[in-house]
């Protein structure tokens, strides 16, 4: 037992070493905040819907970066294996440029995901398709889908009789979009922990960065994040 508690130590230890190294090297940084409440609908042993309202912050947590109206649907193919999907409704404040503003944003994606134990270690892979437009403005205009493909990897560790069990993941993003430079376009690295209430559901605490790829002088976004989840069992 105390090795497995060693061996996670050094692990997570050598992962806060790389968020922190990460903090402080790029030139051109900023601090986010990312707040999220969610019902979470759970049908039986297969379906799980959800609904949920996030604010985003930028610019040092001073201006408002976007917030939206998420829903979404997962079905359990398997107690490993999981298909999902979500629409989001958007309201992005673009601050830069001549035409300035809040703008009308529809997203939409479709994901894979799967699971496996090691021991105390959990394992978590997930594939996203992602897709986001502009509301108002036809390909005329200039405005073609915002496609990502998405590819996502998560660690958790099971610590015996603590409820606050930590987990790493880290993300890699490709973009295509007509018009635009296509590729690796940013990563993500976060590591988080929540917290289970008896009957009054979950709270989510995570510091991610967010860095850009494939840019003369990429931005760096370290971002915390607080999110809560209630969640209702059919009976």
């Amino acid at each position: 037992m105390a090795t497995k508690i060693n061996n996670s130590t050094v692990l997570l230890s050598i992962l806060l070493i790389v968020i922190i190294t990460n903090f402080g090297y790029s030139q051109n940084s900023d601090l986010a905040n990312w707040t999220t409440i969610a019902l979470e609908y759970k049908l039986n042993k297969k379906w799980n819907f959800g609904i949920e309202e996030q604010l985003r912050l930028k610019e040092d947590i001073s201006t408002i970066d976007k917030y939206f109206t998420q829903l979404n649907a997962e079905y359990s193919v398997s107690k490993k294996f999981t298909l999902g999907a979500g629409i989001r409704y958007i309201k992005e404040n673009d601050t830069e440029g001549n035409i300035q503003g809040y703008e009308n944003h529809f997203r939409f994606n479709a994901d894979a995901s799967y699971k496996h134990k090691i021991n105390d270690f959990t394992l978590k892979y997930r594939f996203r398709y992602q897709n986001k437009n502009e509301l108002g403005v036809s390909n005329s205009e200039g405005d073609y889908a915002n496609q990502h493909i998405r590819f996502k990897t998560a660690i958790d560790y099971n610590f015996k009789n603590w409820k606050l069990d930590p987990e790493f993941s880290a993300e890699i993003f490709n973009h295509f979009e007509e018009g635009e430079k296509n590729g690796f376009d940013k990563y993500r690295l976060t590591l988080g922990t929540d917290y289970k209430f008896k009957k009054l559901g979950k709270i989510s605490l995570f510091y991610r960065i967010e860095k850009e790829l494939n840019k003369s002088i990429p931005k760096t976004t370290n971002i915390i994040g607080l999110k809560y989840t209630y969640t209702i069992h059919n009976k």
